[in-house]
């Protein structure tokens, strides 16, 4: 459908056209009507499905007619994150230049005082996260009463980060006739409960089943380890000519330090995390955006919001610990019909939360093939990986074994008798000293039930077995 047909004002599809948009997608052309017409919505989308759009700009004409007054805003639109905010205050500012309406953005880890100024004069758009709100309510720095068009974005995330009970209080505070518009990726239990509490009679208006899988990208299984995990991304970015990337990590200090060895390897790397201030995070953003770096490293507060466009891929450093931010994450490329690839580097601790994300998306992510000597090692399988280590002692410890021979041990565990040591092993010096290529790496891969030089007594046979071989 085409945005001229949706009803919009001519000074709204002047500014649409300017942006490079004609036809709407399936959520604003499902959303936008129902909105003009005053009616509750419920909005179940993917990200990057132009669900921002859907209501900013019915609510730009709504809002052009009418008047602000001082501490009274008149719209509020509620986001999880300051970077969210500040993707929604950026979609005001693109669509909204033909129309006179003042707006205020009201987040963390940013000075109250120019926000507090901003709402004395009076504003028709407040978009907040919900502990900034709060505390300015809290301080009779606003009033609600004035307020009869709420929108809640990313509900499903607002539930993660436990700001239910903060909703449920803000709705509590706005005028009980306004109009409300709930947008998810998923509708779990909590939420449904939230829209049936505070919505009346709404519409909804879903364009895909939740977390389903978007076409647009091509999703792909990577095997490595922990110890592998640098070098088989480095190998990835080589081999994928990588234009523009996300890589997403778990953990904030996984963040900092992937970012320091992305940039001494010569990338032009930067990094977002939640320990950042909120200018430095809205400079490394500018920076990404204006293809300064054309790698980001994050933690998952920037996983949900994010439009950033030509970004061709998305690598999960970490799999992410819920099935959500997974779709969430690979939503950062393959946005608006173009097309991206993400790569997950998983090892043997990820299989749960790999089943998980399958589960819910429906798909079965293939394993991508990587010809890097790194990603072949890393490849290994877990079980194999263990085995390997002990063989190598076993062997270099054993009086008349040579390494030439653990397939015939392997092959043969009724000789195994005959193959314990004569004398104690001397792991340190043997791995020093070992003649066989590939085994030698391997003792070191991973150290996760601790350091395998702390025995110096006789190697039990059965131990130069491995399990399920």
């Amino acid at each position: 459908m085409k945005f001229a047909e949706i009803g919009l004002s001519d000074e709204l599809l002047r500014a649409i056209d300017e942006s490079g948009y004609d036809e709407a997608t399936p959520i604003q052309a499902g959303v936008i009507p129902s909105v003009l017409m005053m009616r509750d919505i419920i909005g179940i989308a993917q990200t990057g499905t132009g669900k921002t759009a859907s209501f900013v700009l019915p609510m730009i004409d709504i809002l052009a007619h009418g008047r602000a007054r001082a501490r009274m805003p008149r719209s509020l639109i509620l986001a999880p994150t300051r970077e969210l905010a500040a993707q929604v205050a950026e979609n005001f500012e693109k669509y909204g230049k033909y129309h006179k309406l003042s707006m205020a953005l009201l987040i963390g880890g940013v000075q109250m005082g120019d926000q507090v100024k901003a709402l004395e004069k009076g504003v028709d758009v407040l978009i907040a996260t919900p502990g900034r709100l709060m505390d300015l309510f809290e301080r009779g720095k606003i009033l609600l009463t004035g307020c009869n068009l709420l929108v809640i974005d990313e509900a499903d995330r607002m539930l993660d980060m436990g700001f239910i009970p903060d909703i449920e209080n803000i709705c509590t505070k706005l005028p009980a006739n306004r109009q409300t518009l709930l947008f998810s990726a998923t509708m779990p239990a909590p939420i449904k409960r939230l829209a049936d509490k505070f919505l009346s009679n709404p519409k909804t208006v879903e364009v895909a089943r939740p977390a389903s899988r978007n076409e647009n990208i091509e999703q792909f299984l990577v095997k490595t380890s922990e110890r592998g995990k640098r070098d088989t991304l480095r190998s990835l970015i080589e081999s994928e000519k990588v234009h523009t990337a996300i890589i997403f990590c778990n953990r904030k200090t996984t963040v900092r330090e992937l970012a320091k060895v992305l940039q001494r390897s010569g990338y032009s790397a930067g990094e977002i995390q939640g320990d950042m201030d909120q200018s430095s995070r809205t400079a490394e953003l500018d920076r990404f955006k204006n293809g300064t770096i054309n790698i980001l490293v994050a933690s998952d507060v920037a996983a949900r919001g994010l439009d950033v466009k030509g970004v061709s891929h998305v690598f999960n450093f970490d799999a992410p610990w819920h099935p959500d931010d997974y779709v969430h994450r690979i939503g950062r490329t393959g946005r608006a019909g173009a097309q991206g690839r993400a790569f997950t580097l998983v090892t043997s601790s990820d299989d749960e939360a790999i089943d998980s994300i399958q589960k819910l998306t429906g798909y079965k992510i293939p394993v991508h093939g990587v010809e890097a000597a790194a990603a072949e090692t890393a490849a290994a399988a877990p079980s194999e990986a263990e085995e390997k280590p002990r063989r190598a002692r076993s062997e270099r410890g054993g009086r008349g074994r040579g390494a030439s021979k653990p397939d015939k041990v392997a092959a043969q565990p009724v000789d195994e008798p005959k193959a314990a040591p004569a004398k104690a092993p001397r792991p340190r010096n043997d791995r020093k000293s070992a003649a066989t290529p590939k085994p030698a790496p391997a003792p070191r891969r991973d150290d996760q039930d601790g350091p395998d030089d702390g025995w110096n007594g006789p190697m039990p046979g059965f131990l130069s077995v491995g399990f399920g071989s």
